[in-house]
């Protein structure tokens, strides 16, 4: 039965989908067998994997057109692709019965196929990322060190808890990653610190360094383990994925 996690920030530029690709890469790395869904009509992370324009995407799955159908990108790493269309979901979706479910009742046929399940969300509150809270058994949120992106940490946290309590009891957080780390400026030093007291433990030891190649890696339509298995972000990533691996296969206090 498949981990369901959700990479969750309502800001955009933090990291998230570069660490939903590279997560999902480095639990393929670690043995896991993992699927994708892109959830953001912008298709980034599809972009980024170079997965070429399908069928089937997560919009017509969500409107009840087809089942989810993932696509291989490379042996243990699916993906289900997005599209510009599902800029209109929210708006399509508003009058369906059982809304905030549509995507968990989707999962039910995949789940067993899979270790884990990782949704990138789209950088909004809105009815798709409800859906993958609503589905989901964890959420990661990516920080970016720099003191805008802790502007909203509040609302994230409420509305994580207004899922749990309303329509997901099993909803946790299983950490906090900080993106883009450079150790020398000391701003991103104190960021760190003062996501440390608001989230606690919950906090992965582990920093995602400012690392060129991530931000390169994309651009040749691979994860950061094809494309620079020796350069700082695989080593971050990889590291990080040992310790979603230790948190998420055991209970996390909430």
């Amino acid at each position: 039965m498949a981990i369901i996690i959700s990479m969750l920030n309502h800001k955009g530029g933090v990291g998230k989908t570069t660490s939903a690709i590279n997560i999902g890469a480095g639990m393929v790395e670690l043995g896991k067998r993992v699927l994708l869904i892109d959830l953001d009509p912008q298709a980034n992370l599809t972009v980024s994997l170079g997965v070429p324009r399908q069928r089937y995407t997560i919009y017509e799955a969500l409107r009840g057109e087809s089942e989810l159908v993932p696509y291989t990108v490379r042996e243990g790493l699916d993906v289900v692709i997005s599209t510009l269309d599902l800029s209109g979901a929210e708006m399509e979706l508003i009058n369906e019965a059982g809304r905030e479910f549509i995507l968990r009742e989707l999962f039910e046929s995949i789940q067993e196929d899979y270790d884990y399940i990782i949704i990138d969300c789209p950088p909004s509150l809105g009815l798709l990322t409800l859906n993958a809270l609503t589905s989901s058994d964890y959420v990661i949120i990516p920080l970016q060190t720099e003191f805008l992106a802790l502007q909203g940490l509040a609302k994230i946290k409420q509305v994580i808890d207004k899922v749990r309590f309303r329509l997901n009891k099993k909803l946790q957080i299983a950490g906090v990653i900080a993106t883009m780390y450079d150790s020398r400026k000391v701003l991103n030093r104190d960021v760190v610190e003062t996501i440390r007291k608001y989230f606690g433990e919950k906090v992965f030891d582990t920093l995602i360094r400012d690392n060129v190649a991530l931000a390169e890696a994309p651009a040749q339509r691979k994860d950061i383990f094809q494309y620079s298995p020796k350069s700082s972000g695989a080593e971050d990533y990889l590291n990080l994925c040992k310790e979603i691996l230790a948190r998420t296969e055991k209970k996390v206090p909430v």
